[in-house]
């Protein structure tokens, strides 16, 4: 078969259909990443923190389960939970996707079920800090279960030459939407005190306003979106779970499939815990007030629009692992030099903000768009599965370490620092992947660079 790679010519312009359904795929980035800055990255970490503080007892501690948590731990250890579940259910959803070629339904389903979730954040207030816990946990894992299912149309969308461009897009349209949506959060914010709202009362709104904005524009992926056909063993009836363990027994031929995830996990949990823990950092080491915060986020949105671009492009002439590893190693620079931030230095902090804005978009959509070419085909809904364990603000092991060492150590400096080793072992453990022939085992043609 002839491809562009052969023959060196760009990929042809994709039909008009195709064009349309891409760009109802590239919406859902839209639509959802507004839960990922508005509500995990800015507003509900320090929020969450301030109503478990209020409900802390005497001695400063949270009294759950015969366990004395300190309030500055609570968002964290929540997040981890929130993982924890989601180990059972991503995989699950994916093998159903999988099996019954149901995915609009399923994508519907999931995103309104977290998009309710978290409108009903705006409840969370007077120290009800488990009501807010629950709502988050349900919000964060049908927020995880609806990606999966998104991510498994990249292959049906796009080439092999084309999904770094086409990743790239869609992350591109998701900061887009994130950007919009936070500036007008920022505004409510700073307008608070004039509306006669407290800045409690506007951050909740904020949480509600994310929700609702998650839930409508869905409504129009959905409809540009179509369903194909199961591809192998269609016709055969099966439970999700037993699909689930034949995938699971599969994946143990694809050994260098299961490397990259491994190498993903390490540094994924890096960069999803500096993205939902930077607010908690910011605002209890730094003393940065909440509009200070915001501004940065709303800058980051806007400078990682050309950042997943540039990325996208870059990855064209040097290959998507190249790529990613550079900015594996912005990462650990970004880390270490958020340890020595002065204490209210708000120059310092946006200088900080710009770099990742550079490199975060581009980290995650080349990331997702070289597993792509590591799933054997047929299986793309319950390989992303696995790999939505550790993605996009769905990390356990990185919050439980931040959690863990600010509990022992009392410092968040020490407690942000300690996520160098994720990074650290995530780039040697992607160096060493022989990425080409990875491709070639999981049954797929390579593409020209990888």
């Amino acid at each position: 078969m002839t491809t562009a790679a052969t023959t060196g010519h760009p990929p042809p312009p994709a039909d008009p259909a195709l064009r349309r359904e891409r760009f109802g795929w590239y919406s859902y980035d839209w639509a959802m990443s507004v839960f990922n800055t508005s509500v995990t990255t800015v507003f509900l970490g320090p929020y969450l923190t301030a109503v478990a503080e209020d409900a802390a007892g005497p001695d400063g501690r949270l009294g759950l389960l015969g366990l004395g948590i300190p309030p500055g731990s609570w968002f964290s250890y929540v997040l981890s939970a929130s993982v924890l579940l989601q180990v059972l259910v991503l995989p699950l959803t994916g093998a159903v996707a999988d099996r019954t070629g149901r995915k609009r339904l399923l994508l519907a389903g999931f995103a309104t079920l977290g998009a309710l979730a978290t409108t009903g954040l705006f409840f969370v207030a007077d120290g009800r800090y488990l009501l807010g816990a629950v709502l988050f946990v349900v919000a964060n894992i049908s927020f995880g279960a609806a990606t999966v299912v998104y991510y498994s149309w990249l292959p049906d969308l796009a080439g092999p030459e084309e999904r770094d461009a086409v990743s790239s897009r869609g992350w591109a349209f998701g900061y887009v939407g994130g950007a919009l949506l936070l500036a007008v959060h920022l505004g409510l914010v700073l307008a608070a005190p004039s509306l006669g709202l407290t800045t409690g009362e506007a951050v909740r709104i904020c949480l509600a306003t994310a929700g609702l904005w998650w839930g409508a524009f869905t409504v129009f992926t959905v409809s540009r979106l179509r369903d194909r056909p199961v591809r192998g063993a269609a016709g055969r009836p099966r439970s999700g779970f037993r699909q689930l363990a034949t995938t699971m027994r599969e994946m143990r031929a694809f050994p260098l499939t299961l490397w990259f995830l491994g190498a993903y996990l390490l540094y994924n949990d890096g960069v999803q815990t500096v993205i939902s823990l930077s607010a908690t950092y910011a605002v209890e080491e730094l003393g940065l007030e909440q509009s200070v915060l915001t501004g940065a986020i709303l800058m980051v949105q806007v400078v990682a629009i050309a950042g997943a671009l540039g990325l996208g492009r870059l990855a064209a002439r040097y290959g998507a692992k190249r790529v990613v590893l550079g900015a594996l190693l912005a990462w650990i620079g970004v880390l270490l030099a958020a340890f020595w931030l002065q204490a209210g230095a708000v120059g310092q902090f946006y200088a900080l903000a710009a770099v990742i804005g550079l490199v975060q978009g581009g980290t995650q959509a080349l990331s997702r768009s070289l597993f792509s070419h590591l799933i054997p085909a047929g299986k793309e809904a319950e390989y992303y599965g696995f790999y939505e364990i550790s993605d996009r603000g769905t990390s356990w092991l990185g919050p439980l370490a931040f959690g863990l060492t600010y509990q022992l150590t009392g410092s968040y400096r020490l407690a942000i620092v300690s996520l160098v080793v994720f990074f650290v072992a995530g780039f040697a453990a992607l160096a060493a992947l022989p990425v080409r022939r990875a491709v070639l085992a999981a049954g797929n043609t390579p593409p020209e660079r990888l």
